[in-house]
């Protein structure tokens, strides 16, 4: 009975920090939200306005889903208690396995809510755009592009996100030059904006007949999937268009026409590219959103009051920036730079294992330690 006494306690120490949950993400403001947007979608005009419709369904969506989260969490921590009770009272050690797993779920639950109430940027519970770029190297660096480009989606699919290739230009030998990809899920940029920089790799090369130890880099940019309701002034005049032939391993199909679409913006240097749409029009179309996404979170970063504030020579990958180092040889083990975080279990990092380094970037962001 020991093991029940121990678990009740641990379960009902919890308590508080549920409860502190809901005041931080407002949740009887929230309801008071919620029946507000309900009331004004019941007027006989409301469809009038499609587009402020949409909007105010998302803005319900949205706080349905985060009071819907948390009063899930308290059910299962509720529901936890009780089994606790019912073990006691028949003296039934049999179920400590069952109630060991429950609390664990919640605890983990609570981790991952409390993380989310640290998610308070503007654009932070908007899709995410990841674009990848190979250092200087070659094979090496195009090989660990693609590693990354492989440890995101893994990120993703851990999350239940779910992503869509927009942009992949195969490596000469191995790996990728260039790739983007679309994560779409509830603050997928705010978890993964601290992702962007320079990552480094140290391994043994297996492009490298001698075995020799490489270094190699790859860059990430992770910007917000931007909707058409922000508004941002591109003048046709600063884009310069380029088409050429989709094709590569991100593609949805391969063909002999000139849809896939490049636009770089002239007066920043910003290149943007896709491929994965079937015509050049929707792949120009994807293009634009992506560029527009892209100034908005160089805006935000830089602290800007106006895009045409941005300067092309902030736009560069800055090689000697590294935020993160992944190590293979001779020991393993995955660094970030900025927070310190490390994890030595570096094949289930490059399988998406990365919320540690996501959770200790947030927490530092939040108490102004970066």
């Amino acid at each position: 009975m020991l093991q029940l006494d121990e678990l009740r306690l641990e379960l009902e120490s919890l308590t508080g920090r549920i409860a502190d949950l809901g005041d931080a993400i407002g949740l009887e403001k929230r309801k008071q939200e919620v029946a507000a947007l309900e009331e004004q979608a019941m007027a006989p005009d409301f469809w009038d306005d499609m587009e402020q419709a949409q909007k105010v369904m998302q803005k319900t969506q949205q706080h349905k889903r985060v009071i819907e989260q948390f009063e899930g969490l308290r059910t299962a921590h509720e529901d936890a208690l009780t089994m606790v009770e019912i073990a006691e009272d028949e003296q039934d050690d049999s179920m400590v396995a069952e109630i060991k797993e429950a609390l664990d779920a919640v605890k983990a639950d609570l981790e991952t809510q409390n993380l989310a109430t640290l998610l308070s940027g503007e654009y932070d519970a908007k899709n995410a755009i990841l674009t990848f770029h190979a250092g200087a190297g070659g094979t090496e660096a195009q090989d660990w592009a693609q590693m990354l480009y492989r440890m995101y989606t893994r990120w993703a699919e851990r999350h239940d996100f779910s992503y869509e290739v927009l942009d992949y230009l195969d490596g000469e030998e191995a790996g990728i030059k260039s790739a983007s990809l679309l994560i779409k899920g509830m603050n997928a940029y705010g978890y993964l904006k601290g992702e962007s920089g320079v990552h480094r790799l140290v391994r043994i090369s297996p492009f490298d007949a001698s075995g020799r130890r490489h270094t190699s880099f790859a860059a990430l940019e992770v910007m917000p999937e931007i909707d058409d309701e922000i508004t941002v002034e591109i003048r046709d005049e600063d884009l310069r268009v380029d088409t050429y032939r989709s094709g590569g391993a991100g593609g949805q199909h391969v063909n002999k026409t000139e849809s896939a679409v490049r636009i770089t913006h002239l007066p920043t240097g910003v290149v943007v590219a896709c491929q994965n749409e079937r015509s050049q029009m929707q792949n120009r179309a994807v293009a634009m959103k992506m560029l527009r996404s892209k100034l908005v979170e160089i805006k935000e970063r830089e602290n800007l009051e106006r895009i045409e504030d941005i300067k092309g020579e902030q736009m560069q990958n800055g090689w000697g920036s590294q935020i993160r180092s992944y190590v293979f040889m001779p020991y393993t083990l995955a660094k970030d730079h900025r927070t310190g975080f490390e994890n030595g279990n570096i094949q289930a990092v490059m399988d998406g294992e990365i919320d540690g380094f996501i959770t200790a970037y947030l927490k530092a962001a939040s108490k102004g330690e970066l």
